[in-house]
């Protein structure tokens, strides 16, 4: 009987180091190589025309980059921003007015009336304490406005 020099190995052993990073590669690579070629696909650019894609990024101005942060915003928060701005110079009444045609011109917003006349709501506590600012409630949203008020007074 001859004996091997070699060591042999039972049957599932895990082995090596070698066999641990080949098993690691295997997991890895398919996972960075997906990444990476997404991240290829997004720089190249696929309009047609000439200018470099990822260039342009940074010629932007900062007043091109606000409006197109504003054009991304959700129509209900431009509208609030605008109403919390006009609660600063005009009485809530005003506002709530403004809100009241803002949801009669594009009916989309009325699923966000009540949030945004609570908001008013609790903003007019702030700045007309809540005495004042009740005396203003009506029914603009379901009186959503009088429960801001009072969510803000308790």
């Amino acid at each position: 009987m001859k004996h091997s020099t070699t060591p042999q190995t039972r049957r599932g052993h895990r082995g090596g180091p070698a066999r641990r990073i080949g098993r690691t590669l295997a997991l890895v690579l398919p996972v960075f190589m997906v990444l990476s070629g997404t991240l290829a696909v997004t720089r190249v650019n696929w309009t047609g025309s000439p200018s470099s894609s990822v260039l342009a990024a940074s010629d932007v101005s900062s007043a091109e980059v606000t409006a197109k942060k504003a054009a991304a915003r959700a129509p209900q928060d431009v509208l609030r921003d605008q109403l919390m701005t006009e609660l600063q110079h005009h009485n809530p009444g005003v506002v709530l007015t403004h809100l009241q045609q803002a949801v009669s011109q594009r009916p989309s917003l009325a699923r966000h009336c009540s949030s945004l006349a609570r908001a008013l709501g609790r903003a007019a506590v702030r700045i007309y304490g809540a005495p004042r600012a009740q005396s203003y409630a009506r029914p603009v949203c379901d009186t959503a406005f009088a429960s801001g008020v009072l969510a803000a007074h308790s």
